[in-house]
Formats: C-alpha cells, sequence, structure tokens
C-alpha cells in the first residue's frame, strides 16, 4: 500500500529512461500506479516490451521507444512520439546509467567516456529535447537520477562518481535557467539499493556491508516513492535540490 494519495498524478504523462528493468522500472510503475500514463525507453527492446507488458497488466497505461539516450537524434523521436501518442509531457526521469566497478589504473578513456557519456550526456540530452518539445512551454518537472558517492568519493567508482557530480551541477543550472518557465529539475540520490543491477556488481566486488546509520540498504521502492514525491504538487516549491535516498550513509562513510 502506498502512503500516497491515489491519483496524485492523474492526467499527467511521464517519461523515463532505463526504465525497462530495475530501478527504472520501479519508479515508472509507481508513477504509473498514482495516475501518470508512462512511457519508457531503454536501448533494448527485448527488455522493453515485457516491461511494457507488465505494466499494462498492472493497469497503467504505457509504451515504449528504443532509444540510446547518447543520440539526440534518437531522443528526440522518442520525446516527439510520446507527445504525439499522449498530447503532453509533464514528467522526465533520467535514470539511465552506466555501472561498472574498476580501479582507475585498470579504468581506460573509453570505459570513463562511455559512462559520462550516458550519465551526463544522457541526462542533458533528454532534458533538453524534453524542454524543447514541451516542457519549456508548459512547464513541468525533471527528476535525475544521481548517487551519493561523490560526496565522499569511493573506490573502482572514479567515473561513476564524476558523472554523478556532474550531473548534479547539470541539475542545479537548469533549474535557475529553466525556472522561470515552470520547469523544476531536482535530483534523487540513492545509495546502495537492493535489487538493481549496480548494486550487484559493487557488492559482488566490496561485499555488502552498508554504512548507514539505519543499518540496512534501501530497496528500489523507497527510490520510486521519493521521485514521485518531487514529481508531484507536493515538491511545488521545490528546485534545484538534491533528496539522498541513502539511510544517511554518505554521513558515515
Amino acid at each position: 500500500m502506498s502512503v500516497f494519495r491515489d491519483g496524485i498524478l492523474d492526467g499527467r504523462v511521464a517519461l523515463v529512461t532505463g526504465g525497462a528493468t530495475g530501478l527504472g522500472l520501479e519508479i515508472a510503475r509507481t508513477l504509473g500506479r498514482h495516475g501518470a500514463k508512462v512511457a519508457i525507453c531503454s536501448r533494448k527492446e527485448d527488455n522493453l516490451r515485457p516491461a511494457v507488458d507488465e505494466l499494462v497488466s498492472q493497469g497503467i497505461e504505457a509504451r515504449y521507444g528504443v532509444c540510446d539516450v547518447r543520440d539526440m537524434a534518437q531522443v528526440e523521436r522518442v520525446v516527439a512520439e510520446t507527445v504525439e501518442a499522449y498530447g503532453r509531457l509533464d514528467v522526465v526521469v533520467n535514470n539511465a546509467a552506466g555501472n561498472f566497478p574498476a580501479p582507475l589504473t585498470g579504468l581506460s578513456p573509453n570505459g570513463f567516456k562511455a559512462v559520462v557519456d550516458i550519465d551526463l550526456l544522457g541526462t542533458f540530452n533528454v532534458s533538453r529535447a524534453a524542454y524543447d518539445a514541451w516542457l519549456g512551454a508548459h512547464g513541468g518537472s525533471i527528476v535525475n537520477i544521481s548517487a551519493t558517492i561523490q560526496y565522499t568519493g569511493m573506490a573502482l567508482q572514479a567515473h561513476v562518481a564524476s558523472a554523478k557530480a556532474a550531473v548534479d551541477a547539470l541539475t542545479r543550472t537548469s533549474a535557475i535557467e529553466w525556472g522561470k518557465n515552470g520547469v523544476r529539475v531536482n535530483v534523487v540520490a540513492p545509495g546502495g539499493m537492493t535489487g538493481t543491477e549496480g548494486y550487484s556488481r559493487i557488492t559482488a566486488v566490496t561485499g555488502t556491508k552498508t554504512h548507514s546509520p539505519l543499518g540496512r540498504h534501501g530497496t528500489r521502492h523507497e527510490v520510486a516513492d521519493a521521485v514521485l514525491f518531487l514529481a508531484s504538487d507536493a515538491a511545488s516549491y521545490i528546485t534545484g535540490a538534491t533528496l539522498a535516498v541513502d539511510g544517511g550513509a554518505h554521513l558515515a562513510r
């Protein structure tokens, strides 16, 4: 049972990148269960098709588009298709990300660039395309999925921490520039979340011990609820903010 009122996103349309699996699918499900029509995008149609089938089976109006967020032409096509299909676009969640553990001495320039391109360039591409196609004229909410490892640093994650720090900076800057058009831009910064690909990859190397003062890792549902809050009218006067969802782990790391 959700702590949020049913229908708080009724009449709204949300686009979730990386929405076919893991955290992205949970975010799409949560937004859809609270009234939004949902579009998800990812690079692999084999993942997208069953994800949409799952959402529809749960009573959520959903569609998908195949898209590499690093390619602006593909991004613009998916955004345009979403607006054409649903008649509007109110919420954008930049969730698509790359992550693999690697020490600096074992990290190639191409590996570093790949994560920066997906996380940072992808966030810019989707935000800009959505702004140009709809948000700039009608307002709305952008929620960027970041992390907390850039606050303290973390071994094996230099590429990810660097990309996410840049996403945080992009969020604050776009919040300043686009606020006059009624566009709110915020960050949800998850810590270690069970049931995600990133969690599995990192804990396979580092183990599952948590630094959280709450004594546990988080769940995808808890991150999705934070996104729902920022996307809703409950956060109507919040922009340029970072909501850390890590049980305080970055404070104790």
